[in-house]
């Protein structure tokens, strides 16, 4: 039920149900009254934060853009992992682009081509071959396989005309699902020299 609709006079209850507030005891109503607070606090402090990383990343791509510049050079700004330490060497700022990928049809493409080479290939050590290609294209409980695996392939110095269109499949499949930007700060700790992240989640503060 939409909290508009409430009759004046009632609550909701966690099930839906309607109770009168009269019948409601001030430890729930205390209960209510804490919760309410603490997650409207918590709600504006995250858009605190939203915008604070906002800020900061345009920010960074800002000075990214401007050390480039220095050179001649234009960069894009937004994406690659950077860091940035202060001139004194206290600070460090760092700025990660994180990217997911994921296949598409044409990985299977690719599995039939690589099956393909190992049965076409002498027996003996290729059975090897064929354990780490099931291995690599094994997938998990959401039906996805393991980008790190698959592209494991590609580090195999096989010298195949197949093998090799096999691994431009892969390639070729490959697409960015996802991207997340992080940035990070830090503060150098005198005493040990090492930098201390200056935790923005408050459940690590």
């Amino acid at each position: 039920m939409d909290t508009n609709t409430i009759p004046k006079g009632y609550w909701q209850d966690a099930s839906g149900s309607l109770v009168p507030v009269s019948k409601i005891k001030p430890i729930d109503k205390q209960r209510q009254a804490l919760t309410e607070q603490l997650i409207a606090q918590a709600k504006a402090m995250q858009e605190q934060l939203r915008t604070f990383k906002l800020d900061a990343m345009a920010a960074v791509a800002g000075f990214v853009a401007d050390s480039a510049a220095q050179y001649g050079v234009k960069v894009g700004g937004e994406k690659g992992n950077v860091t940035i330490v202060s001139f004194c060497g206290r600070y460090k700022i760092v700025r990660q682009v994180q990217e997911t990928l994921a296949f598409d049809e044409r990985l299977q493409v690719a599995k039939e081509i690589i099956d393909e080479c190992v049965h076409a290939w002498a027996k003996g050590a290729n059975r090897n071959i064929q354990a780490l290609v099931n291995h690599a294209f094994q997938v998990d409980s959401a039906g996805k396989v393991s980008t790190s695996r698959v592209l494991g392939l590609r580090q195999l110095k096989i010298d195949d005309d197949r093998w090799r269109q096999a691994m431009d499949a892969i390639a070729d499949s490959m697409r960015v699902a996802a991207s997340k930007s992080y940035v990070r700060f830090y503060e150098r700790d005198e005493a040990t020299g090492e930098y201390v992240a200056i935790p923005l989640d408050v459940s690590a503060l």
